[in-house]
């Protein structure tokens, strides 16, 4: 069993998105992690988190984690079992969008600062920096080679596939437009929930607790989160 969850409430909770009402739309044991090729499934660990969904802005999550410390993130989740549930995000994720980052911005990289916000173990910004780059960055809180703030503002901030980890979207959101210049550019990716998420439920793929996944966004949250 997993210690220090916050206790379920059967009452609906303000959203974190929007402050609407978020009743609970389902529950699945915390090693349920993301259907990713390779990935292994693990067996049941007996500890259930519940998940939300915001009758307005559709916005999905689960407060089981909000009290939770970075230290204790990194004892139950990212941890070294975390390469079991999710293969590709040491090395193979990484690099192909280093590929990416690299055509968008190849012809403009020695003017261009890089932070990557979220970005792990730095592979993604190593390959930055052996494709020119002068200035890549990982600033990333969960890992301690890379825990310390950087300074200054960049011209392009990514965040590959970090937002679904955030307990708290709002402040990390605000987090990722600190670091950005102006002008500047952020460049993100996340999962958007799909068009038929109320017949999957929390059997979609992209429910995975033990992966982190503690906030799945619809299209109208991640707007309203970034209008704030």
């Amino acid at each position: 069993m997993i210690d220090n969850l916050r206790l379920v409430s059967t009452e609906p909770v303000p959203c974190k998105i929007c402050g609407g009402a978020a009743p609970l739309y389902g529950v699945v044991d915390f090693n349920r992690n993301c259907e990713i090729p390779n990935g292994v499934k693990l067996a049941l660990s007996g500890t259930p988190i519940y998940y939300r969904r915001c009758a307005q802005c559709k916005f999905l999550f689960t407060d089981a984690f909000d009290g939770w410390s970075i230290e204790q993130f990194k004892t139950h989740i990212y941890n070294d079992q975390y390469q079991l549930v999710d293969p590709d995000y040491r090395s193979l994720r990484p690099r192909a969008n280093a590929d990416v980052v690299a055509r968008l911005w190849g012809a403009i990289k020695a003017e261009t600062r890089v932070l990557d916000y979220g970005g792990g173990n730095d592979v993604f910004c190593a390959a930055l920096r052996d494709a020119g780059f002068p200035i890549a960055v990982t600033f990333d809180p969960m890992v301690p080679e890379h825990a310390m703030r950087p300074e200054g503002k960049f011209d392009l901030v990514t965040s590959f596939e970090t937002f679904e980890h955030l307990p708290d979207p709002a402040a990390g959101i605000a987090s990722i437009l600190e670091f950005a210049a102006e002008p500047g550019l952020i460049f993100f990716t996340t999962l958007l929930q799909p068009m038929d998420i109320d017949q999957q439920r929390l059997n979609w793929w992209y429910v995975g607790p033990r992966n982190g996944h503690v906030s799945l966004f619809s299209r109208e949250a991640l707007t309203k989160a970034w209008n704030r």
